[in-house]
């Protein structure tokens, strides 16, 4: 009999305590303390950091405010970590190697490197050199802080020696080499692109199912916002004054894509009238001067980044034609301001006065 009514006191002390729990828990979720009780509602988190020469900006979309800052530093680490590799003016990156042994000997160079270049040669055999790599030698004449340009016979001297053709990947000894002493590759146009991909791929590892890495001018959109909407994304006036805070020219929706802009606003400097900016022509070793701005819709950052350079030097004809050829689509704004767009986003992109 004692066992017995030792069992029962045993079996409600333990009701007792299930009970008390449960009305614990019961107050607590009622209260917000336990998340746990109601899902909770997807935010938007963003972070931002000066990396690449440039601004880099990530957000993304969860309900874990620590998950997402574990994903954003781990997206930040890798564009780091190939900033290091592509860097020009490091003694110690990849590139740096290439351009130090130019004309003497191969480079054994990583994966990424690999894939950059490779990925760079096909953008200038679709747009017939006018985007190169090897602009290099002809790119470090310039300074654009400072605002001085290069004598005719300095550009000449280096011209030259830009030529994609002769840079030499092998795939099989991961090698990359630069056939003529003094040649110089200039990742500039295509890393940045690159660093977005990958950084889109470190939020995805992570969990991440929605969110934008923007590096610059090149930016990637994954899933959706919280509420279900598409991204929306801002084409800047290649020719808005500078104090002017209404520099947005049009705005796209965009979901699991990639937008790359390059205008001639972006480093530029003024010479007896004369803008001289960053984008220089492989043909000439001058200033691109067809286009105002090119901007380029595509899946990969990487493509957007580079061919919107290159559609950049060709000019609206021939840019047009590569756009249908690449299945992609794009705004261009010629020398003159005039706007040109492709049949595909033609329903998706939004201008906020007629020009």
């Amino acid at each position: 009999m004692k066992k017995k009514s030792k069992d029962r006191f045993q079996i409600s002390n333990l009701k007792s305590q299930i009970y008390i729990v449960f009305l614990l828990f019961t107050i607590l979720c009622s209260l917000g303390i336990i998340f746990a009780c109601t899902p909770q509602r997807d935010k938007i988190l963003r972070k931002t950091k000066i990396m690449m020469d440039t601004i880099v900006t990530i957000t993304v979309v969860s309900n874990s405010r620590g998950d997402a800052n574990n994903a954003i530093d781990a997206a930040f680490s890798e564009i780091e970590r190939l900033e290091q590799l592509t860097t020009f003016f490091s003694a110690q990156s990849e590139v740096s190697q290439i351009n130090k042994n130019a004309g003497i000997s191969e480079v054994k160079i990583s994966p990424d490197i690999m894939d950059m270049l490779d990925k760079a040669m096909f953008v200038s055999k679709e747009t017939d050199g006018a985007f190169d790599l090897t602009i290099g030698c002809v790119t470090a004449l310039y300074d654009f802080h400072k605002k001085t340009m290069p004598s005719h016979d300095a550009i000449k001297k280096n011209l030259y020696l830009v030529n994609y053709k002769d840079l030499v990947i092998n795939k099989n000894r991961s090698t990359a080499f630069l056939r003529k002493k003094g040649m110089l590759i200039d990742l500039g146009g295509v890393a940045k692109g690159y660093a977005v991909d990958k950084a889109v791929e470190a939020l995805k590892k992570r969990g991440i199912k929605a969110g934008i890495v923007s590096v610059a001018g090149d930016i990637r959109v994954f899933g959706s916002k919280p509420e279900g909407k598409t991204w929306k994304m801002g084409i800047r006036n290649p020719r808005i004054k500078e104090d002017s805070l209404d520099d947005i020219m049009a705005t796209i929706d965009l979901k699991d894509m990639a937008i790359s802009t390059s205008g001639d606003y972006e480093r530029y400097f003024m010479l007896n009238g004369k803008r001289y900016h960053h984008i220089l022509s492989p043909n000439t070793g001058y200033p691109a001067e067809k286009c105002q701005s090119v901007t380029v819709v595509a899946k990969d950052a990487v493509f957007t980044d580079a061919f919107a350079t290159g559609i950049f030097i060709l000019g609206v004809e021939q840019g047009m034609k590569i756009l249908e050829k690449m299945g992609f689509d794009g705004v261009i704004v010629d020398s003159k301001g005039k706007i040109h767009i492709t049949p595909g986003i033609r329903g998706g992109i939004e201008f906020k006065r007629t020009y």
